[in-house]
């Protein structure tokens, strides 16, 4: 199931799918996008009445968020979006590394033409909105890591690592402005010619400067919204 975050106000549930997953999903995804700030209050029969649903799969939505630590469930008080934990945010960026470096790495030492030509013309859809939309590339960097990691034959990987990464997507999403997408798309292009080389090495070396690039921004980001972190 694929939500598509532009579309997010007009995503509507299928009625042929669970509804719990769903919801899940457009809650997560809104939360992911600080669409629903930290601190927030989520009420469970205003979501039911919005999404025209009971409120069991809005109850069972926000179990399944507080399992991954986007929601906190008090009991007689309500339920709220968590503040974003910070060192989540940094454990989330090493996992993601070790296993992306891995990834690229694999790639590189048999490279196949008609992807380094897929993610050439992601790099022109990407170059497209240099300072123009910086939160839309945000949407087209997902798909370029997830194309890699589907194309290393590991995209169930991709799975986890959507979880594991869920508080670093909303730093990125909170202050989307400090990530300059000239830079990023600068990186991804390294990536994508160390791959086309052939290169095993400087593929990873790529990968791994470009997923530490978030590590220059971090502490700026919890200064500016320290309201937003535990």
């Amino acid at each position: 199931m694929t939500l598509v975050l532009d579309d997010l106000n007009a995503w509507r549930l299928d009625p042929l799918q669970a509804v719990s997953p769903q919801l899940r999903l457009i809650l997560r995804s809104r939360i992911i996008r600080n669409d629903l700030k930290p601190m927030s209050r989520l009420s469970e029969p205003e979501l039911a009445k919005q999404y025209n649903v009971s409120r069991q799969p809005v109850r069972e939505a926000f179990i399944t968020l507080a399992d991954e630590g986007l929601l906190e469930i008090r009991p007689q008080r309500g339920t709220f979006v968590k503040r974003i934990n910070y060192e989540a945010v940094l454990n989330g960026r090493f996992v993601r590394e070790a296993v992306e470096a891995d990834i690229v790495a694999k790639i590189a030492a048999q490279p196949d033409a008609a992807l380094v030509r897929e993610l050439r013309a992601q790099l022109t859809r990407q170059s497209e909105l240099e300072d123009a939309n910086s939160k839309r590339f945000i949407e087209l960097d997902e798909l370029f890591h997830r194309t890699l990691a589907s194309a290393a034959g590991v995209a169930q990987s991709w799975n986890y690592l959507d979880a594991i990464k869920s508080q670093m997507d909303r730093v990125r999403f909170i202050s989307y402005e400090e990530f300059p997408v000239s830079t990023l798309v600068r990186q991804h292009r390294a990536i994508v010619d160390a791959i086309e080389s052939a290169s095993v090495a400087s593929a990873e070396t790529a990968m791994r400067t470009h997923l530490q690039e978030i590590l220059k921004s971090l502490p700026k980001i919890q200064s500016l919204y320290p309201q937003y972190f535990d």
